[in-house]
């Protein structure tokens, strides 16, 4: 009789193939349900999932045991908030440590001050050198020095007394005489400065007369010659081939018709004939000849720098010529001192530094 601890006997060899391919021929048919592979699905759509697939591909949910559907832990929050407190920490600590630094100089600083008082005591010692400023008052004693002195000593000096110049007569006339009023032994005085009581001159009123038309470049800028100032003035060319003779000269216009006393006369040639013309009209003659020019004065040399040339001469024709009134007045130079007549190399000049007209003073 058999025990149950024997080994149960052999299956039969159709009864263990067909255990092995099941009814429909696969194999572990007959394996117990419990012995099978779980099988995945979605949670949301109910999909079938393959091992190792995380997303549906249908909904795209996660599978159960993907990383999208895992919740964090408690730990990973811990982390985190270990580490704020941390950082908090520190900042509070150097916050301290800067206002424990601040204050430990803070003492230093009240030291320091404790310091300034002593100066304090100094500006008391400026107060003895009040009593001294009563010596300021003493350089009262500068008053002995009395400035109305100081004009008495540049008052002087009067106006030095003018030279009377002597002219002497060309041939055929007499010898009048004239006072010249400009400074003496300063030709570059302004002769308008010496006189006055001249005629104020328009800067155009002079122009040369050159009624045989040399050529103009023989002369220079009549403009100069009222000017006022005795260092400029008009020139002439002296022609070498008919020299010392001359036949030019220097007119003003006067704008309105003037009675007239005397001509001032400078010059750095002095020994020139001259002779003075008056004449009206709209403009002067054209000829030196022309009987529209009336003789104020006979020929003339002038010996001096400086002159003054008396009209009217001393015939009685010329005075009364003199006496009446003319808008042109020309100085008409007929020869050239000898000194001026330089070579036909070097030709030399005559020049009429200042001319000035002075009126005739009525009779009250």
């Amino acid at each position: 009789m058999p025990t149950a601890l024997a080994d149960p006997p052999p299956a039969p060899a159709e009864s263990a193939a067909a255990g092995s391919t099941g009814a429909n021929g696969a194999v572990g048919a007959s394996l117990p349900p419990t012995q099978q592979a779980p099988v995945r699905a979605c949670s949301k759509c109910g999909k079938p999932l393959d091992d190792g697939q995380d997303w549906c591909l249908q909904c795209g949910a996660g599978a159960p045991d993907s990383l999208r559907v895992r919740t964090p832990t408690w730990r990973s929050a811990a982390v985190i908030f270990t580490a704020l407190a941390v950082l908090v920490a520190g900042a509070g600590g150097a916050a301290y440590a800067a206002l424990s630094k601040s204050k430990g100089k803070a003492p230093t600083v009240v030291k320091t001050v404790a310091q300034a008082p002593p100066p304090a005591t100094t500006p008391t010692t400026p107060a003895t050198p009040l009593p001294t400023t009563p010596t300021v008052g003493t350089p009262t004693t500068i008053k002995p020095t009395t400035p109305p002195k100081i004009p008495l000593t540049s008052t002087p000096t009067p106006a030095p007394a003018t030279p009377i110049v002597p002219l002497t007569t060309g041939s055929g006339g007499s010898t009048p005489t004239s006072t010249g009023k400009s400074k003496a032994n300063n030709p570059a005085t302004p002769v308008g400065e010496a006189h006055p009581e001249a005629l104020l001159l328009d800067t155009n009123a002079a122009s040369t007369y050159n009624p045989y038309n040399y050529a103009a470049s023989n002369f220079g800028d009549p403009s100069l010659a009222i000017d006022g100032d005795a260092s400029t003035g008009w020139t002439a060319l002296v022609e070498p081939s008919v020299a010392p003779k001359m036949a030019e000269g220097i007119v003003v216009d006067l704008i309105t018709p003037r009675k007239l006393s005397a001509l001032g006369l400078a010059t750095t040639t002095p020994g020139m004939t001259v002779q003075v013309y008056g004449a009206n009209g709209e403009a002067p003659p054209t000829s030196i000849t022309d009987p529209a020019w009336v003789a104020l004065t006979p020929a003339i040399v002038a010996k001096k720098k400086h002159a003054r040339i008396k009209l009217g001469g001393s015939t009685t024709a010329g005075q009364a010529a003199a006496k009446k009134a003319y808008r042109f007045v020309v100085l008409w130079i007929s020869q050239a001192p000898q000194s001026a007549v330089g070579t036909p190399e070097a030709p030399g000049h005559i020049s009429v530094n200042e001319l000035e007209l002075f009126p005739r003073k009525s009779k009250s």
